[in-house]
């Protein structure tokens, strides 16, 4: 419970918030409208859970390596990055860019007329599914593609992707043909600005594993999983790599699973202050997740977890991709489809443990 005391005291505001808005805010402003934004404050925020919870496990696959200072500053400045950062400025700031617009100008826009502002941030959602989409899809791809990966799930698949990890940039080849086919299918007039995105994505991803590289090599950890520090300054590559490549990493995939959020959430309403309060709500509780499951070890405990994260991952990059064609598909799908990815890892997992029992 330890993990979520402040996920909860966070809520409280959160909902407190939600409530006072709706209350006196709006042309029939009053008890109906405060509970109306009580009720789209919650389904938002199960809304960000579902669709998050396969992120609050790669997050912990990366964060599990880390010291307790990079967990605190990934809780701390992680957080105010994802949300206000994403849930926030981020729809924001396209909407500035994309409309020639002020920043306070679109905050007043959003705030006066959300029905407008939703319409602005909604024309520019192939773009955001490229880039987001191409990213997940390396992420996923990248994970699969590893000839070194002693742990299949589904074996008779998995084993092949990790052999053609030995072709040259086979998962940047499979993301661009995505890309040109996602590209293939929108308008003519936003084909240009749409692949331009999903390139991005790739560059971004691949940017941030050369950063890592860069800075160091794989981090070095102690038999308790902390990273090991060496000289005087108390600093080890490992230590910056978690702290500088490893960081920018969770940031990037965060802000790639905001965008489906974010996106999803404008088709419940247009109010911004109930989004980003509802997604705020969630993003609180990935992170707090995220710990739990580091600090209870449970990745190692489900050994298919971790595929099953990545599954969800590669569905939602599908998802994603094709919703950037015109083609909608509900936010409860897409979050059902997550969840049923992790709880099938479980319950593979447990039945896993209890054949390598009887075989001891």
């Amino acid at each position: 419970m330890k993990h979520f005391r402040f996920s909860i005291f966070f809520t409280i505001v959160c909902l407190a918030l939600s409530a006072y808005w709706g209350y006196t805010h709006g042309p029939e402003a009053g008890v109906s409208t405060m509970l109306k934004a009580l009720t789209i404050t919650v389904i938002l925020a199960i809304m960000e859970v579902s669709l998050s919870f396969d992120n609050a496990v790669v997050n912990a696959s990366v964060l599990r390596n880390w010291n307790h200072f990079w967990k605190m500053l990934f809780l701390t400045v992680g957080i105010l990055v994802a949300v206000f950062g994403m849930r926030l400025i981020f729809p924001i700031l396209i909407v500035a860019v994309t409309a020639d617009m002020g920043m306070m100008e679109v905050v007043k826009l959003a705030l006066n007329d959300p029905m407008a502002y939703s319409a602005r941030l909604m024309e520019h959602h192939p773009e955001i599914a490229a880039f987001g989409g191409t990213f997940l899809l390396m992420v996923f791809l990248n994970f699969f593609f590893d000839d070194e990966k002693e742990t299949h799930w589904f074996r008779w698949i998995e084993s092949k992707l990790a052999h053609l990890a030995s072709v040259p940039a086979m998962s940047v080849f499979i993301a661009l043909v995505a890309m040109l086919i996602m590209a293939a299918h929108v308008d003519e007039a936003k084909r240009l600005v749409v692949t331009m995105a999903g390139i991005w994505g790739i560059v971004v991803y691949i940017g941030v594993k050369v950063l890592s590289h860069l800075l160091g090599g794989e981090p070095e950890v102690d038999d308790n999983g902390n990273a090991v520090t060496h000289g005087a300054d108390g600093a080890s590559k490992g230590m910056v790599k978690a702290g500088i490549g490893g960081f920018l990493y969770l940031e990037v995939l965060d802000a790639s699973f905001s965008f489906d959020g974010v996106i999803g959430a404008f088709a419940i309403t247009s109010d911004v202050v109930i989004i980003m309060l509802g997604l705020a709500i969630g993003a609180i509780f990935v992170r707090s997740m995220t710990i739990y499951l580091v600090e209870k070890g449970t990745l190692e405990a489900y050994i298919f977890l971790e595929h099953g994260a990545h599954y969800a991952i590669g569905a939602l990059a599908f998802i994603m991709i094709t919703s950037g064609t015109g083609v909608h598909v509900p936010e409860v799908v897409t979050g059902l489809i997550g969840v049923a990815f992790i709880v099938w890892a479980v319950i593979a997992s447990i039945q896993y443990n209890k054949r390598q029992q009887q075989l001891s």
